[in-house]
């Protein structure tokens, strides 16, 4: 497989083709230290839980060292609480040599935490989706690209955690199927983000009443239709409407981007549309799908989350990443 990604690189630097680096994060509670908006209780600012100044700067260094080492044109990020949070990133990446230019959060919707985008490359539009009205569920952020005169549209997404049902993560993923529709399965289309499901989620959580409140069935399996696409992108076959998870694409020791209670899992996945395997005007490059794991992002075999105690009183160390692993993923631009 090594040796195709390097034959596409080459071709592309032949022919003076885009090499497309595209990532997302769940940084894990990047909240601001502004008074207003609505915050969890260990983050509220100046407090007994130590979110200050001094925790606040040592967290955005963290999470701008970790982006400035994956580099990539365009980065979805999870769990940033305002604009004003994620400017202070954007921010801190300009300081370290990483310019984006470009950039959009879901803010329409007074959640505490929601999804944001950086690029270096500009966008047409960025608009958010509604999944309803209820604050349990967080909106998606739509964004379209012309790169190169070519189209590409991206969907950051963060679904219910499995504190609740697969019905709350099936409500997220109609929408997001309902509006891939009406702009057209044929278009060159990206779907990822942090969707609290495993790439094979239908047979893992059949057993878990907890969550199993729909009959077998799975918002990224059923909904996105991603079942049986095992091969990798060399020689998959997928029809019109269904989307190819890029896991499949990894080796499966390496198929994971968040670790709990010592079980590697796949919270975090890359859905890519038929078009984007077909070597079209955009295609993925195979083999490049990779979780981003430096050794510095892992302590004792467990990844290196933002550290908070758990006493009564939770109390910010100052020091982690966060308890997610990043994912990324190469596109090449015909």
């Amino acid at each position: 497989m090594k040796f195709f990604t390097l034959l596409f690189l080459f071709i592309s630097f032949l022919y003076g083709e885009i090499t497309l680096k595209i990532a997302t994060y769940n940084v894990e509670n990047l909240f601001d230290l502004e008074k207003k908006g609505y915050k969890y209780k260990e983050y509220k600012p100046y407090g007994k839980s130590l979110w200050n100044k001094k925790n606040y700067k040592i967290k955005l260094n963290n999470l701008s060292h970790v982006i400035k080492d994956i580099d990539a044109d365009i980065i979805c990020l999870e769990e940033i609480h305002s604009k004003k949070a994620l400017l202070d990133l954007k921010y801190k990446l300009k300081q370290k040599g990483l310019y984006y230019k470009y950039y959009s959060i879901a803010d329409k919707k007074n959640t505490a935490i929601k999804v944001a985008i950086l690029s270096k490359f500009p966008f047409i539009y960025s608009k958010e989706l509604i999944v309803t009205n209820s604050y349990k569920y967080r909106n998606i952020l739509e964004t379209k690209f012309k790169i190169d005169n070519k189209d590409l549209y991206i969907f950051v997404n963060h679904w219910k955690s499995k504190a609740g049902p697969e019905s709350m993560r099936i409500r997220s993923a109609k929408v997001l199927r309902d509006r891939v529709e009406q702009i057209g399965y044929d278009k060159n289309i990206i779907l990822l983000g942090d969707f609290n499901s495993h790439y094979e989620e239908y047979k893992i959580f059949k057993k878990k009443r907890k969550h199993n409140d729909t009959n077998g069935k799975t918002a990224i399996n059923h909904v996105l239709r991603t079942i049986n696409n095992t091969k990798d992108a060399l020689h998959v076959e997928i029809k019109e409407d269904n989307f190819y998870n890029l896991w499949y694409d990894a080796k499966e020791n390496d198929r994971y981007s968040y670790i709990y209670r010592g079980k590697k899992e796949a919270l975090d996945n890359i859905l890519i549309s038929k078009s984007l395997l077909n070597n079209n005007v955009i295609s993925y490059i195979p083999n490049s799908i990779n979780n981003f794991s430096k050794d510095y992002l892992f302590k004792k075999k467990q990844i290196y989350r933002w550290q908070v105690s758990r006493a009564k009183i939770r109390k910010h160390k100052g020091k982690g990443y966060s308890d997610h692993l990043a994912v990324t993923a190469k596109f090449l631009v015909h």
